[in-house]
């Protein structure tokens, strides 16, 4: 699939590079809607006189502190919401926002990274393309029309889902600097938000010219225009290419990505789902290299808009970010893995606070890695054994990865072994399927914690005996006397106490076979049991998007290619894929879910690889790689 073409003005189209990314409207910009613009390194904290800090929000667990007192306290209010991600400009068609959109297209052409649009407002036509830069934050934009183009900046916006704030003018300042360039003009913006700065250089061809009506709004008026505008932390020295010049580049690394790594042809098959799913597996592979490859584990809605402050959920981050290796593109997983190293002290200190030894990874965090007060993500565990599993991944391709990795993967495993230095797992403590957070002072032992720990600490003792070095005697305790996940009824309960299983949110225990590979602390059959009983009876209006996948995952591992397919495809509210491939979970507050695109690309890597496809399904597979 080359092209992606769209009319639906509720599916907006992204471009960008995985560090940066702009989303526009049915304009191709963002005339009439302020969407994302966004960088890794794009952040903002609201002013703190009173000096909070993450003590200041610690409740007593048996001794133990944990940040859970959002939102009872101010010091964990102010915690749980800083920093939070920034809107770093919106760049949209200057005319009046009230005008009517005329006829209207958008095609996304996957093969160069090129957004072309064509639209007619107040009945005249327009034409618009826009395209990021593969290695630069920067925007290049060409318009044929009547209109010139608006530059606003706004402040930042604390809420957990918005960007930006526009009605607080008062609260940071934008300074430019104009100079002549032989081909036109550029113009330098320098933006101060509180204790936060960046910069912007904005430069285009021809006779527009600047100007300003206030309120950190710039016109650049003409006719044709084309615009290179990019955002940086410190001023932009470099000169700025052409719009020629980007849209080439970016043509080259798009033609690379889709030229190199894995695919997967459906065609010929005889489902008539099988279209469906091949638009779901090309779409999906092309949102996560632009919102889940950078340097820093992506949100939820990648840079395309904020939810949770636009922090970062590490226990989400296998799902934006593994099928990279499975999909023949491990370096773009490798790309966020140094973050966790940067943070390695604070996990360190994290653990030691709490009597451990290792690195604890936090669950919901900035750049900074300092944990958000969260009476459920501070008791979250299942992000832990992520980072083995990643280094593993790599290690698969790259030996080298033993060297790289084998600190984080050892500090890793070290806080594993000493949590669960008992043989069980938690209080407190709340599992993959949240439902029980209430409880989190008494719950114990979750079915899936129970196998990836096994796996995880596993697989970090083989990885001693591949570095030459003697199994970790106390790491070989632990996986020796750890406990059993609980059966009942034939099945495996959600946790280990009551009420033992809750049927609403992630059917979690699905993971203990499929998302984790076979261990011996999982038996197949009762898991086969376990799967179609989640099957048969389970609340799907409370499930997200990465639980289709895992089911998917599940039935694949026990040989069941029908349950998987039917699974990844299910009719269900959260397993929506719009047209532009996003996948749906809440309008307004959660309209895209990139760990359910991730999990999509996972499962499928997996089944391709295994050949777990049922009769009807012809499938040709190059370059993926099953799951460890």
């Amino acid at each position: 699939m080359r092209r992606h073409t769209i009319a639906d003005a509720g599916c907006p189209l992204t471009v960008g590079n995985g560090e940066f990314a702009f989303t526009a409207d049915a304009t191709g910009l963002q005339t009439f809607a302020p969407l994302g613009t966004q960088a890794q390194w794009g952040w903002h904290t609201m002013p703190n006189p009173k000096g909070h800090v993450l003590e200041d929000a610690l409740t007593d667990y048996d001794g133990v502190g944990y940040p859970d007192l959002y939102p009872a306290t101010e010091a964990g209010g102010w915690l749980h919401v800083n920093p939070h991600r920034l809107h770093l400009g919106r760049i949209g068609l200057d005319v009046d926002e009230a005008a009517p959109l005329g006829r209207s297209a958008q095609t996304l052409d996957l093969w160069t990274g090129t957004l072309s649009s064509s639209f007619e407002l107040d009945g005249l036509p327009y034409e618009v393309e826009t395209v990021c830069h593969p290695e630069r934050d920067l925007l290049a934009i060409r318009v044929v029309g009547g209109a010139g183009i608006r530059i606003a900046f706004p402040y930042a916006s604390d809420g957990w889902h918005t960007t930006a704030d526009w009605d607080k003018p008062d609260r940071h300042t934008t300074t430019h600097a104009l100079t002549r360039t032989p081909y036109g003009s550029r113009c330098d913006f320098t933006r101060v938000l509180d204790a936060d700065r960046y910069h912007v250089a904005a430069e285009w061809a021809g006779p527009a010219r600047l100007t300003s009506p206030g309120g950190h709004v710039y016109l650049i008026q003409g006719d044709e225009l084309e615009l290179v505008v990019e955002f940086a932390r410190h001023p932009v020295g470099a000169a700025l290419p052409s719009f020629f010049q980007v849209r080439t580049a970016a043509a080259a690394h798009w033609e690379r990505f889709w030229t190199s790594g894995g695919a997967v042809s459906f065609d010929g098959s005889t489902d008539p789902r099988a279209p469906e799913l091949e638009r779901r597996v090309v779409l999906s592979q092309y949102l996560t290299a632009v919102n889940c490859a950078g340097s820093t584990p992506p949100q939820e809605t990648g840079l395309a808009v904020n939810s949770w402050s636009g922090k970062f959920h590490l226990e989400m981050h296998w799902w934006h970010a593994a099928h990279f290796a499975l999909w023949g593109r491990p370096e773009l997983l490798e790309r966020s893995l140094p973050w966790y190293r940067s943070i390695l002290p604070r996990a360190r200190a994290t653990a030691g606070r709490q009597g451990f030894r290792g690195a604890r990874w936090p669950k919901q965090v900035g750049p900074e890695g300092r944990e958000s007060p969260s009476e459920i993500g501070a008791f979250i565990v299942w992000q832990q054994p992520h980072l083995i599993y990643f280094a593993e991944l790599l290690r698969r391709v790259r030996p080298g990865a033993l060297e790289d990795y084998r600190d984080l993967v050892f500090e890793t495993a070290e806080f594993m072994a000493s949590f669960a230095g008992g043989g069980h797992l938690g209080p407190p403590l709340v599992p993959a399927q949240e439902s029980y957070y209430e409880s989190r002072r008494l719950v114990r032992d979750p079915t899936f914690e129970l196998a990836y720990w096994w796996w995880g600490l596993e697989t970090a003792q083989r990885w001693r005996g591949l570095l030459g070095l003697d199994p970790d005697p106390e790491w070989a305790r632990v996986l020796h006397g750890l406990a059993r996940p609980l059966v009942r009824d034939g099945v495996y309960a959600a946790i280990g106490v009551e009420p033992y299983t809750i049927r609403t949110d992630h059917p979690s225990m699905v993971g203990a076979l499929g998302f984790v590979p076979p261990t011996p602390l999982i038996d197949a059959e009762t898991m086969r049991a376990t799967l179609h009983d989640v099957l048969a009876d389970w609340d799907l209006e409370s499930t997200w998007g990465w639980d289709y996948p895992m089911l998917a995952m599940c039935a694949a591992r026990l040989g069941e290619p029908d349950t998987a397919v039917d699974a990844l495809l299910m009719d269900a509210p959260k397993n929506t894929y719009l047209a532009s491939g996003h996948n749906h979970q809440w309008p307004g507050l959660l309209p895209l879910y990139l760990p359910g695109n991730g999990g999509l690309l996972a499962a499928v890597a997996h089944m391709a690889a295994e050949e777990c496809f049922p009769e009807g399904w012809l499938v040709q597979a190059e370059g993926v790689v099953a799951m460890p």
